[in-house]
């Protein structure tokens, strides 16, 4: 049995290792847009993933930047313009970001 254990720990740790890979292999843009009252925001899209994981990007985002966003059609919205800011922690994270 135990060498079914290892076989089992292996194949996780391939499946773990293509996760990462599937990340640096995105290319994400980042751009900001105005909006109401001239309010800059700023947009991150590109992503493939599951709405679940840009949903927990958005709120590690939020929560590194101090600042309030939402998930839509797949992409991140935050609000101010962070464009500085954004490209190196998704970079952190792993993700190819396109300016």
């Amino acid at each position: 049995m135990s060498n079914d254990d290892d076989e089992l720990e292996d194949l996780l740790d391939e499946l773990d290792s293509q996760g990462d890979l599937d990340a640096s292999q995105q290319m994400l843009s980042i751009r900001t847009e105005s909006r109401r009252y001239d309010k800059p925001v700023t947009i991150i899209e590109g992503f493939d993933l599951e709405a679940s994981e840009i949903e927990t990007l958005a709120s590690e985002l939020k929560q590194s930047l101090g600042t309030g966003g939402t998930v839509d059609d797949g992409r991140i919205e935050l609000q101010g313009d962070h464009r500085s800011r954004v490209p190196e922690l998704l970079q952190e994270r792993g993700y190819e970001v396109r300016e």
